[in-house]
């Protein structure tokens, strides 16, 4: 029998993450697991010119970004999220989120990661890799991916009684 007894979701607020956020709070719910929803915030801090050590932003910017980071994370998470399911949201300050998320995992006995998937092209994912990729390949856990489903197309009414009547 398998036993998640801690299911974390990776959150960058795209609608992938809002996909497998759902898919999270199910087996949470289904498992009787706790949820956490985490969120990496780029660290402002220690981006550099050329290598010189130049720091780019000040504390109270990074701490700003964290913030707002926190805020949008817990917005995710309803009451009912909270009491049931005991969720909490995460913010971890990082460069590397695929890290950021496995560490994550490790030192807190996460059971399953659930993270979003853009679909990108192959071009894209060769210039800038995936995050969800390198979760996979490094978690020390199960990973669940979920891609958003493509958008439905819908024929307006107008159109389709055109369509009908042509036929």
């Amino acid at each position: 029998m398998i036993a998640l007894k801690k299911v974390l979701v990776a959150s960058d607020f795209s609608e992938p993450s809002d996909a497998a956020l759902a898919y999270g709070r199910e087996l949470a719910r289904s498992f009787g697991a706790q949820l956490v929803v985490l969120h990496v915030v780029e660290n402002l801090l220690t981006h550099v010119v050329g290598g010189d050590g130049f720091v780019l932003t000040d504390p109270d910017v990074q701490a700003a970004v964290e913030a707002e980071g926190k805020k949008r994370v817990d917005g995710l998470i309803s009451d009912e999220d909270r009491l049931v399911l005991r969720a909490q949201g995460v913010i971890v300050t990082s460069n590397a989120p695929a890290f950021a998320i496995v560490d994550y995992a490790k030192s807190s006995a996460i059971n399953l990661i659930v993270i979003g998937t853009h679909g990108r092209g192959a071009m894209a994912h060769l210039l800038m890799g995936s995050v969800a990729e390198h979760v996979v390949r490094i978690a020390p856990c199960p990973v669940l991916t979920v891609r958003h489903p493509e958008r439905e197309f819908v024929l307006p009414d107008a159109l389709m009684a055109v369509t009908k009547a042509a036929r």
